[in-house]
């Protein structure tokens, strides 16, 4: 019988491409990860991997099997979902992924929740944009996500991935305190179209949703905190578009003006359908979407 760790092994180094990918996916080192594989091969009397330059590559047969691991671990998954919710106890390890914004504003609520009503639960936090959440999704890197989806860039839930929406993150534009826009309640979003702009990086789904809704434009200042590029707007170097959920105080020297119809992006938590009956998931689930009503409430309409 194959081991499941060099079985986990194989699939990460199939999922990432490098030994220090896999062990950086998996928490080890990478002579661990190599170990692991060199076991697996003399388990199996086969060649997996192969030298490629500095790095190494799998076999034919490396990936018939890497494909094959991916089923294997998929229904360990389930197993290991139906056993925890026979026994009804919200116990193991949640890994969630989240976007920066939720990962200030919802998580240490929702986490802290997490803690108190279920201390036999551990729980870890890793940070990126929501096409890296789903990616470690899928691989079963992560075990839930907390994503930004903006309908002009929707993103593809892959199959085998549940997903629920928390709900609705309006974006306002602000301008420095002496911008000609300043005293205006609210505009137009093609009327901001030759400011200069304070954006995301790129690659960002906020700046990919900036380019979508005003073809042409080409940011001046590429800033991944929502702080620096509200700071950056009051030192009067530009304007920005920041969602109320990534607001928590203004500096002085800004206004905020409405942009009409309102930016609106979707707060969506996903996870896969495999661990779906695993009580740490719907207990999470409960503590995110209590985080959002909690926030919810403090937010002007």
């Amino acid at each position: 019988m194959m081991d499941l760790g060099r079985l986990r092994a194989l699939h990460a180094l199939a999922s990432y491409g490098s030994v220090l990918a896999a062990s950086s996916a998996l928490h080890c080192t990478p002579s661990a990860v190599s170990q692991q594989i060199g076991k697996l091969e003399r388990e199996t009397g086969t060649t997996l991997v192969e030298k490629d330059g500095r790095g190494v590559r799998l076999t034919e047969a490396g990936h018939v099997l890497a494909r094959h691991a991916e089923s294997v671990l998929s229904a360990v998954d389930e197993a290991e979902a139906a056993l925890a919710a026979h026994r009804d106890t919200v116990t193991g390890r949640l890994t969630v992924a989240s976007f920066a914004t939720a990962a200030r504003a919802l998580l240490p609520h929702a986490l802290h929740r997490l803690a108190a009503d279920h201390p036999g639960l551990a729980t870890g936090i890793v940070e990126g944009n929501p096409h890296e959440g789903l990616d470690a999704l899928q691989r079963g890197h992560v075990d839930l996500c907390v994503l930004d989806d903006w309908p002009e860039v929707a993103l593809r839930y892959p199959p085998g991935v549940a997903h629920l929406e928390l709900g609705l993150d309006v974006a306002d534009l602000i301008v420095p305190s002496g911008h000609r826009l300043a005293g205006r309640s609210r505009v137009r979003l093609a009327q901001t179209r030759d400011e200069r702009w304070i954006s995301a990086p790129a690659g960002a789904i906020c700046h990919q949703w900036l380019l979508r809704v005003l073809p042409g434009v080409r940011p001046d200042f590429l800033v991944g905190e929502f702080e620096t590029q509200l700071t950056l707007v009051a030192a009067g170097l530009g304007v920005a578009m920041v969602p109320r959920l990534a607001r928590t105080a203004l500096p002085a020297g800004v206004r905020v003006v409405t942009v009409t119809p309102p930016p609106t992006r979707r707060v969506v938590l996903a996870w896969r359908e495999a661990s779906a009956a695993r009580p740490a998931i719907g207990a999470a689930v409960t503590a995110l979407r209590e985080a959002w009503a909690g926030y919810a409430s403090r937010t002007p309409a």
